[in-house]
């Protein structure tokens, strides 16, 4: 079986030709900002979702703040699809964001099913409420999955550019 880029990189997230394509695409951009504003969604939303939850109050708040958040959700996804078709010549599930991208598909999943439980009015509002929890629940996860890899490609940055000097790349991590 032949080794893919990224077997060959050893056990890199990027070999220098990604890592110059992850530079140049404007997708890179995109996530750079996508990525804090789902976050912040998140968290705004989490509070209403909390607050319907523990006072049985603000029920359309905490409705409309999931569906924002999911619409940066399926947002970032769309665009990180893109940006990993032009960084790793495939939409999903290239080797080096191979787990990140399983886990996002269950975020995908569970984000789905609240809408689909929400829009089919197929949960009592508390049940409903209790499922954003736990899709929030895998987004916090993802989230970190991609926190840790975007750690490691930073420090791969700058072990290559102690190791290299005048080879370093601009230094962006995304």
């Amino acid at each position: 079986m032949a080794k893919t880029e990224n077997e060959n990189n050893n056990g890199a997230i990027y070999t220098p030709a990604q890592r110059i394509r992850r530079d140049e695409t404007v997708w890179t951009v995109v996530q750079g900002v996508l990525a804090p504003l789902q976050f912040m969604a998140f968290a705004l939303s989490l509070v209403f979702v909390i607050n319907y939850l523990a006072n049985d109050t603000g029920y359309l708040a905490a409705v409309i703040s999931v569906l924002v958040k999911t619409g940066f959700l399926y947002a970032i996804m769309i665009t990180g699809a893109i940006w990993e078709k032009e960084v790793f010549g495939r939409y999903l599930f290239a080797p080096a964001f191979f787990w990140e991208d399983v886990v996002s598909m269950l975020v995908m999943a569970l984000h789905t099913a609240y809408i689909l439980v929400w829009w089919f009015d197929a949960l009592p509002p508390t049940q409903q409420m209790w499922l954003a929890v736990v899709a929030y629940a895998s987004y916090v996860v993802n989230a970190l999955q991609f926190l840790i890899k975007f750690k490691g490609a930073r420090e791969q940055v700058v072990a290559s550019s102690a190791a290299h000097p005048l080879s370093a790349t601009s230094g962006s991590v995304i």
